[in-house]
């Protein structure tokens, strides 16, 4: 579980929440199911027409990827792992690689081992390698651009709802007193609207965003090193190329 979204989340809608109890809101007042339909609604049939029903049906797997992330990559044992192989060729040529195909798990960085046992030519196998780091970007574009777009359409929903409501009000109220709560009931969407958007819709694309640029980092660690490995570079050199993805602070020189 990401503890940073969590944290983040519970502190902002906390600090909305709690500001406005103290101010004597009363926060049922709030959740009334019309505006929340409109927002709600609204925003994921807007988003819809921009995108494919395979995309939104794939709505629960990127909530999954931002709050529980998808996998933790370590630049420095990667670069353990890169060096331990480029040993390994030096000594007992690539074909002394295929053992290490079962041992990885990450399905990136098994084919890119396979490629170089097979004996792929050095422009051949940058060229793979390179569409799938290209592919992968594509894939997870449609997660990132997915959100932010409903968290562009949530504010003007919201707004619709308000509009929607003052129409209603001003067209069949003439108490005044009645007619100043149905007003403030018909900001309630604006409210989901923003809210909506800005805590959660927009939060959640910049965390895909970050996870989809960890991922890219370490795809790109990977592919250096194996191109490395297969023009034959010393393991030392290729150590020092690839500490380059790692911060100063924690290299191993």
């Amino acid at each position: 579980m990401d503890f940073a979204t969590i944290f983040g989340l519970v502190m902002a809608v906390g600090a909305i929440t709690g500001a406005y109890t103290l101010e004597g809101g009363d926060m049922y007042s709030i959740f009334l199911l019309a505006p929340i339909m409109i927002v709600l609604g609204g925003t994921l049939g807007a988003t819809a027409i921009t995108t494919s029903l395979s995309n939104v049906n794939k709505i629960p797997t990127y909530l999954r990827i931002a709050f529980f992330g998808n996998r933790h990559y370590d630049a420095k044992e990667t670069i353990k792992v890169i060096v331990t192989l480029a040993e390994k060729a030096r000594r007992e040529g690539v074909l002394g690689l295929e053992e290490h195909i079962k041992i990885i798990q990450d399905p990136f960085f098994k084919k890119a081992i396979r490629l170089v046992v097979d004996g792929t030519e050095l422009t051949t196998l940058r060229d793979v390698l390179e569409n799938e780091i290209a592919y992968l970007e594509d894939r997870h574009k449609h997660g990132i651009i997915l959100f932010q777009k409903a968290g562009g359409f949530a504010p003007t929903m919201g707004i619709l709802g308000t509009v929607l409501g003052l129409i209603h009000t001003l067209g069949n109220t003439s108490d005044a007193a009645k007619m100043a709560t149905a007003i403030a009931g018909a900001f309630i969407a604006t409210l989901w609207g923003v809210g909506l958007a800005n805590l959660f819709l927009l939060p959640v694309s910049d965390k895909l965003k970050m996870r989809h640029e960890e991922e890219l980092a370490h795809y790109e660690l990977i592919m250096e090193g194996i191109l490395a490995i297969q023009s034959g570079d010393n393991p030392r050199s290729i150590q020092t190329r690839l500490n380059s993805f790692v911060p100063p602070e924690l290299r191993d020189e």
